[in-house]
C-alpha cells in the first residue's frame, strides 16, 4: 500500500535560484516516513521506551528528476518495498501533480538506544508487511 503525505514548498526550502535546495529533499521525505509509520499506528517514542528499538537511516539512493519551487505543493509517496527482522527497504517518491521530481530507495535498520542491531518486535514487523 503506498502512503500519501503532502506538503508546501516555503521560501526556506528554496535556494538563491528560486527551486528547492536538493538536501531538503531528505527532509521531505523524513516527515513522510514518520507520519507513514505513525498513520500504521507505530508509536515510535512508545517502541523506544518499551523495546529499545529506534530506526535509523542506512543508506539513500536518490535521483532528483526536476525542480520544485517555492509554494509548490509537493505529494511524498511511501511504498514498503521488503521487511526483515531488522531491516525495512522503502520506495519514495515526491510529486508536483503528476510530475515526478524526486525518487529514492531508503534502507531503514532497527537499532538499539546504544547504536547496535536490533531486531524489530514482531508485532512491527507484521504491521510493516501489511
Amino acid at each position: 500500500m503506498i502512503h500519501r503525505f503532502q506538503t508546501r514548498v516555503y521560501y526556506e526550502d528554496t535556494d538563491l535560484a528560486g527551486i528547492v535546495y536538493y538536501a531538503n529533499y531528505l527532509k521531505f521525505i523524513e516527515r513522510a516516513r514518520t507520519e507513514w509509520v505513525r498513520g500504521l499506528g507505530i508509536d515510535q517514542a512508545r517502541l523506544k521506551a518499551e523495546a529499545g528499538v529506534v530506526f535509523a537511516v542506512r543508506r539513500v539512493a536518490a535521483d532528483y528528476l526536476a525542480p520544485a519551487r517555492f509554494d509548490d505543493l509537493l505529494t511524498v509517496e511511501t511504498e514498503a518495498l521488503s521487511v526483515t527482522a531488522a531491516r525495512i527497504v522503502l520506495a519514495q517518491r515526491v510529486l508536483r501533480g503528476t510530475d515526478l521530481l524526486f525518487a529514492s530507495e531508503v534502507t531503514l535498520v532497527a537499532l538499539t538506544a546504544a547504536g547496535r542491531p536490533a531486531r524489530l518486535p514482531a508485532d512491527v514487523r507484521r504491521t510493516l508487511e501489511n
